[in-house]
């Protein structure tokens, strides 16, 4: 049995303490303060939903109310309360755009989000364990799982049906369907 996996998050290898990483601020747009960010969501409307994020380094994170949101191509523009003028925005270049965990939305059952799919056992359709699940890369046409092996290199799978075949929540087993050629030993 398939899961569609909702994947309103698509980076999530930086996990601050119940912060979770959506974003970057890449630049600056104007003279008012607004910043441009390179959005990890993949919905596009994530941060409209949001009327707090962070912003901030493992080490720091500080707290701002979102103003106002527009978009510019793919890019998210974010005016944040108190980021009055460029020099303020500037001094923002390159933070990483966070939000509290407690902001997630309820998924249906069936659905995950990739946070809580990480670290878990990946099995063969035969039983043979491979690895555990390291990280789940969306930037691609399609999905690609990417399963960690002890001294050996990573496994990637196409995140498709037809390979992975099923996700046990309760044992944190995703089974998948291994074809020739898919790893070496």
């Amino acid at each position: 049995a398939h899961i569609f996996l909702y994947v309103l998050l698509a980076y999530w290898k930086k996990k601050y303490m119940d912060k979770i990483v959506i974003g970057k601020i890449v630049n600056v747009v104007g003279l008012k303060g607004e910043v441009k960010v390179y959005s990890y969501a993949e919905e596009p409307d994530r941060f409209e939903r949001l009327e707090k994020i962070f912003l901030g380094t493992e080490e720091k994170n500080t707290e701002y109310a979102v103003a106002k949101v527009r978009y510019k191509g793919d890019m998210v523009i974010l005016t944040l309360d108190g980021v009055t003028d460029r020099n303020n925005a500037e001094a923002l270049k390159g933070s990483m755009v966070l939000m509290d965990e407690a902001d997630l939305e309820e998924l249906p059952e069936g659905v995950y989000y990739i946070k809580d799919l990480m670290c878990m056992k990946v099995v063969s359709d035969s039983g043979v364990e491979l690895g555990t699940l390291k990280d789940i890369n969306t930037n691609t046409a399609q999905r690609v799982y990417e399963v960690a092996r002890p001294g050996k290199p990573d496994i990637l799978i196409p995140g498709v049906d037809e390979f992975i075949l099923d996700t046990d929540m309760d044992n944190r087993v995703i089974t998948v369907k291994v074809i020739e050629g898919l790893y070496e030993d």
